[in-house]
């Protein structure tokens, strides 16, 4: 695992085997920052990371200039990791929360310009998460909701779904706030 972009480029991760993830692999992340690196301004952006696990893709979004990465995990073994290894690397723009990622939402009011969601592909309440995320006000006009998934997950029945982009046994699936 490795950041892949940004002032980062190259840093490898090591996080403890031990830990309760399924990273998103080196190759979907390149393909999913390649789609974006087209799409969004990371300079200064709000990201809502949940599910972060390692903090694999917070890294990424901190280390390509977002402006605060906010990460929520249940397990406190990922929270701190991710924590150290943030510190570590003078990455104060991201805060790392132990929280039931629903629990989190329920409270959350503030707007971001990016949601990333990685939940266990286990996790029946999956198809829930862009229900709550766009009941809840939770994206600015223009932003962006991405889930990964089991690529045989389809998520596609949600208005704001845009497009699902599938590397082999994972999938994104995008969604986005319209701008009126």
């Amino acid at each position: 695992m490795r950041i892949i972009g940004g002032t980062l480029k190259g840093l490898r991760l090591n996080p403890p085997k031990n830990l309760p993830v399924r990273p998103t692999t080196d190759l979907a992340k390149e393909a999913l920052f390649n789609i974006l690196q087209n799409q969004v301004d990371f300079e200064g952006i709000r990201v809502l990371d949940l599910f972060s696990g390692t903090g694999n893709i917070s890294m990424e979004f901190a280390s390509r200039g977002a402006g605060q990465v906010i990460s929520v995990d249940r397990s406190i073994h990922c929270v701190n990791y991710l924590k150290d290894t943030a510190r570590q690397h003078g990455l104060t723009n991201i805060k790392a929360y132990k929280e039931d990622v629903f629990k989190y939402l329920e409270l959350e009011t503030e707007q971001f310009d990016m949601v990333f969601a990685d939940p266990p592909y286990d996790l029946n309440r999956i198809p829930e998460i862009p229900g709550i995320i766009f009941d809840k006000n939770l994206l600015v006009p223009g932003g962006l909701l991405i889930v990964e998934h089991q690529s045989m997950q389809n998520l596609s029945q949600h208005p704001a779904f845009v497009e699902q982009r599938r590397y082999g046994h994972s999938s994104f699936s995008f969604f986005s706030k319209s701008l009126s």
